[in-house]
């Protein structure tokens, strides 16, 4: 990627060695035909998902990511755009490289009355996977204990759990999961990000597209950020998180004189609620407490807030959207964030609105 696109899309690094890469993609675009006409799913998308370890492909639903991922297994037609696994052009040379790739797009089906060993025996017969390997899957997915039960007695995450053993039966290099905690409780959503940790560990590549920010977050080595079909930012999940702003939650009796104090020292401030501030860019705390303690403010509450994937997806997605870098969309005070520092003391000093009837509502323009 050359140096100016990789700054546009927020990646970290100034050249990307095709070498390196499972996944990447250039200038990818899909539409799909619909009443209201040509409707766009994916926009000129560039992606690049490095070997090893666990990639989170994160956006809202609707953003293009099962699109994406159905245009890389060729279940999808491109309308434009290139595609490339493991260094090898898709869909052209797909036959070459699938036997390297293990994917879960949609729920897989197996037969409910058969135990979940018998269910992967049947599939490795048709598929040649040698002796052995519905053992080692099994044991691969903590599925071991329970291999003997029948698929219908399974919970959701054991359902998908053994899903992911299916894929492992060839013993592919990348897997690919779209969604897959999906209708998961919480010790299932458990389940699944550890089964993919251990995949990473074990020296596969894992790409797993999820709208839950907060949740891949705990297991992504690195992500691409995506909406409405396009890239916002790509990188290490730690680079993306450390060049968001810091904010501190503050509690002070007079909101408003606080207020005044903070931004007459150079600090961006906005409201939190109806009873806090919020302080962005503070390296130190402290540094509130002596403001305001010099003005006679004293805070009753103090509290740094650590910024996560999905709070820097909010912003990137508000202030900026495609076309700028992580570093810029999230420190900036644009958007939404501007937004809020800029009307924090007019909503602080403004007089309550007045009741129907009581004769001051005015029409626009009336008075000038």
């Amino acid at each position: 990627m050359a140096p100016a696109a990789a700054a546009r899309h927020g990646v970290t690094t100034t050249e990307v060695d095709a070498a390196t890469l499972a996944v990447s993609t250039r200038g990818l675009r899909k539409t799909y035909r619909s009443r209201r006409g040509r409707q766009v799913a994916v926009e000129g998308l560039d992606l690049d998902v490095p070997l090893g370890g666990v990639h989170g492909f994160l956006g809202p639903n609707g953003s293009g990511k099962t699109t994406s991922i159905r245009m890389l297994l060729g279940l999808v037609r491109a309308d434009s755009g290139t595609m490339t696994l493991f260094g090898e052009e898709v869909p052209e040379r797909l036959p070459q490289v699938i036997g390297r790739v293990g994917a879960i797009v949609e729920s897989p089906t197996f037969f409910p009355h058969f135990t979940a060993r018998k269910n992967l025996q049947l599939l490795a017969r048709a598929i040649g996977a040698p002796d052995g390997a519905v053992e080692k899957v099994l044991e691969d997915v903590g599925l071991a204990d329970r291999a003997g039960d029948r698929f219908r007695t399974y919970s959701l995450g054991m359902k998908q759990r053994l899903a992911i053993a299916a894929t492992l039966l060839k013993d592919p290099e990348l897997l690919i999961f779209d969604e897959p905690t999906n209708g998961l409780d919480p010790a299932g959503i458990r389940e699944i990000r550890t089964t993919m940790r251990t995949l990473a560990d074990q020296g596969k590549t894992v790409l797993v597209s999820s709208h839950i920010l907060a949740e891949v977050e705990q297991v992504a080595d690195t992500v691409s950020i995506i909406g409405h079909g396009r890239l916002i930012a790509s990188g290490r999940v730690s680079d993306i998180i450390g060049s968001a702003t810091s904010s501190v939650r503050v509690g002070v009796a007079d909101r408003p004189t606080a207020l005044t104090v903070l931004d007459a020292a150079g600090l961006t401030v906005r409201l939190d609620g109806h009873d806090h501030l919020l302080v962005d860019g503070v390296d130190d705390p402290a540094q509130i407490t002596r403001l305001l303690a010099g003005q006679g403010l004293y805070v009753h509450e103090l509290v740094p807030l650590t910024a996560g994937l999905e709070s820097v997806f909010l912003e990137l997605t508000a202030g900026q959207g495609p076309g700028t870098s992580v570093a810029d969309a999230v420190a900036a005070p644009t958007g939404r964030r501007a937004a809020h520092a800029e009307s924090a003391a007019e909503r602080l000093a403004a007089p309550p609105a007045a009741p129907p009837g009581s004769g001051t509502a005015r029409t626009e323009g009336e008075g000038r």
